[in-house]
């Protein structure tokens, strides 16, 4: 989530981070961002990524007008749609979902699976905690026959790293 008091850390802290783990997605994959937000992660990695195919998915209408004209303005609309939503009550399925602050693992994994097309991933943005949030999802991974791991990625420039939790079935 981007704050009013963010503006001296919005590209290392949001923007950066973003995309430090972008080279997980694979060639040509099919993307949601849930909660999408301000966009992050699925606008820097639609500009970074012109392979992927991007869905942005925000239930919040001020949000989902913010998106549309970003992507507007950056000419993303023929491979980043916004759709308006909740993870939820989308219908659609993917190769990778992906989400940053959204919510704990486990809320995540409820409203991702229904996401994730067969053989998909869930990459979830995650703090310096993420290998103690996958431990204690440990019950739940093992009821959905997840597999999870973390990956730590340096943030591009800035000599900080960003977690990420990987989730395949």
């Amino acid at each position: 989530m981007v704050g009013p008091r963010e503006g001296d850390r919005l590209w290392d802290r949001h923007v950066l981070n973003s995309i430090a783990g972008a080279d997980l997605f694979g060639e040509g994959a099919s993307v949601v961002d849930v909660g999408s937000g301000a966009g992050l992660p699925g606008i820097p990695l639609a500009i970074l990524r012109p392979d992927l195919r991007v869905t942005l998915l925000e239930s919040l209408l001020r949000r989902v007008n913010f998106l549309e004209l970003a992507v507007d303005e950056l000419d993303l609309g023929d491979r980043v749609p916004v759709v308006r939503a909740r993870a939820e009550e989308h219908h659609g399925t993917f190769d990778v979902v992906t989400c940053r602050a959204v919510a704990p693992l486990p809320r995540l994994v409820g409203w991702c699976l229904p996401l994730l097309a067969p053989g998909g991933r869930l990459l979830a943005l995650k703090g310096s905690s993420a290998s103690t949030e996958l431990a204690d999802a440990a019950g739940l991974l093992r009821k959905h026959r997840l597999t999870g791991r973390v990956h730590e990625r340096p943030v591009p420039g800035t000599g900080e790293s960003t977690w990420l939790i990987e989730l395949s079935r």
